[in-house]
């Protein structure tokens, strides 16, 4: 369980997801940061990382990996895809 409220997650993801952007953007990708309810994180992977094959992989061991690290090891990503709504 995660000891802090979505509140509370907010600022430190969006402060984490500052070091993982500049890898996005250097491969033609990004991140959109949607808000985080129950305690996952919401993202939207954007340019070229939108509907790549590998875009699981880069959720699972590059954006979750980080927030794990920075901010507690329970957290989860989960990518909504263009045109859905969070």
């Amino acid at each position: 369980m995660i000891p802090f409220s979505d509140e509370e997650l907010e600022g430190p993801v969006k402060e984490s997801l500052k070091a993982i952007v500049p890898m996005l953007e250097n491969d033609g990708g990004g991140l959109d940061f949607l808000g985080v309810k129950g305690g996952v994180v919401y993202v939207r992977l954007t340019g070229h990382c939108h509907g790549c094959a590998a875009s699981a992989q880069t959720l699972k061991y590059g954006v979750e990996r980080q927030l794990r690290v920075d901010i507690h090891p329970e957290l989860t990503v989960v990518n909504v895809p263009e045109g859905e709504s969070f």
